[in-house]
């Protein structure tokens, strides 16, 4: 192992190619797979190594065999179907000549292939998230048709207020409950994955924005305004919180990240309204949002505050190349 100082150190090009075909001995090894656990550099060289010998190619169809079999399985589940009626299709039945006493294990036939549109369909489904295909898409949908019961139905003026205090923090929510060990069972095997770590928590990212953006905008679009901002002027500082939990879970967790951001965000809105409550408290909610989302400047903070969020995530990436604390 070379050192570059007292405190840095990587992996020679000797020990890679000693530790792939197998003759480094067993405590150098256990260093060296001690190391590449938090070294994502020296992690991609040993993967690399190993995956040009004859064990890395086992290890190549092992895991596509897993994967295909995984996919199969979450789709018959999908249709209705057991796992075991999935994996497996009994033979035809046989004519009168053919006809065997019993069938064997060794009759049926192999595992049936899900379609193209299916496959790739369930793939999306999985590098989407549970904030997707779990609870937090109809929780979103609650909080959509709660602001307009409680403008229209209820006749509450401040409903657009309130729910642009609430918006910013869907996405945190969203991205605190797709991504990290309590999301994803396969949490560790995917951040170690070239499709995992920082990849799969933007794609996740991604998705719980195109669901929460449009929908809250446009309920927004249609509550009265009521003296509060425009239904959009929410976009900025969600983009913001949404990239600043993703920066700041990469030293704290996910669900640690999102409790600092989102709760942050809420006292800073609603303290002042709910430490003087009162008929007027609506109409406080609209000034105070106001005063955090209106104008070029508030605007402009919020723009920055993404691009500082943005280039710290950057930075951090590396941390996600490893499985992230809770």
């Amino acid at each position: 192992m070379t050192n570059g100082n007292a405190r840095i150190w990587h992996l020679s090009a000797d020990l890679v190619a000693r530790y792939a075909d197998g003759s480094l001995p067993e405590p150098d090894a256990w260093s060296l797979e001690k190391h590449v656990e938090g070294c994502a550099g020296c992690a991609a060289r040993v993967s690399q190594a190993v995956s040009g010998t004859a064990a890395g190619a086992v290890l190549a169809r092992i895991r596509a065999s897993v994967l295909e079999t995984v996919l199969t399985t979450e789709v018959g589940a999908g249709h209705g179907q057991s796992p075991a009626r999935t994996a497996h299709e009994r033979s035809p039945a046989p004519t009168a000549h053919e006809q065997s006493p019993a069938p064997t294990a060794h009759e049926q036939s192999p595992v049936r292939q899900a379609p193209p549109a299916v496959s790739r369909l369930a793939r999306l489904l999985w590098a989407a998230g549970p904030a997707v295909r779990g609870a937090w898409l109809p929780a979103v949908l609650v909080v959509a048709a709660g602001a307009l019961a409680l403008a229209y139905g209820a006749g509450f003026p401040a409903a657009r207020a309130l729910l642009l205090a609430v918006a910013p923090v869907v996405p945190v929510a969203g991205i605190a409950v797709s991504y990290g060990p309590h999301a994803d069972p396969l949490h560790e095997i995917a951040a170690a994955t070239p499709g995992g770590g920082l990849r799969l928590a933007l794609t996740r990212t991604v998705a719980v924005l195109a669901v929460s953006v449009p929908l809250l905008t446009v309920t927004g679009l249609l509550l009265p305004a009521s003296g509060a901002p425009a239904a959009a002027a929410w976009l900025l500082p969600g983009l913001a919180l949404a990239l600043g939990s993703l920066a700041l879970a990469s030293f704290v967790g996910c669900r640690t990240a999102a409790l600092v951001t989102g709760g942050g965000w809420l006292a800073a809105v609603l303290g002042p309204v709910s430490a003087d409550p009162g008929e007027r408290s609506g109409a406080r909610l609209a000034e105070q949002l106001s005063r955090c989302l209106d104008g070029f400047g508030a605007q402009g903070a919020w723009a920055a505050a993404a691009v500082l969020s943005a280039v710290l995530l950057t930075a951090r990436r590396p941390a996600y190349d490893r499985p992230l604390g809770r």
